[in-house]
């Protein structure tokens, strides 16, 4: 079995954890740690627009994939935390 770190941006290894870890063996499995309306920097962006932090949270989340050589169509689930559902409800569309 093989561990190789997935690090699209770099900011986050200076907090000591990568955007994923890819485990190969008989099969190829990525994990991806939790991904936010962070820029390539670390700073946080659209701070008040859901619609806008979902929408890069999923750009962040595809960019961790494509350096895995993977694609959303191999995400096998995708957990979602808000602090306000009504308001993740009304963009949750976005996220399709």
């Amino acid at each position: 079995m093989e561990r190789v770190a997935v690090n699209p941006v770099t900011w986050s290894a200076e907090w000591g954890f990568n955007q994923g870890e890819l485990v190969s063996g008989h099969t190829r499995t990525l994990y991806l740690s939790g991904q936010t309306a962070m820029s390539e920097k670390g700073e946080p962006l659209h701070e008040g627009d859901m619609a806008a932090q979902l929408a890069l949270s999923l750009d962040n989340v595809e960019a961790v994939l494509a350096e895995a050589g993977m694609y959303l169509a191999n995400l096998v689930r995708l957990t979602v935390y808000t602090t306000d559902v009504e308001l993740l409800v009304r963009h949750y569309g976005g996220l399709a």
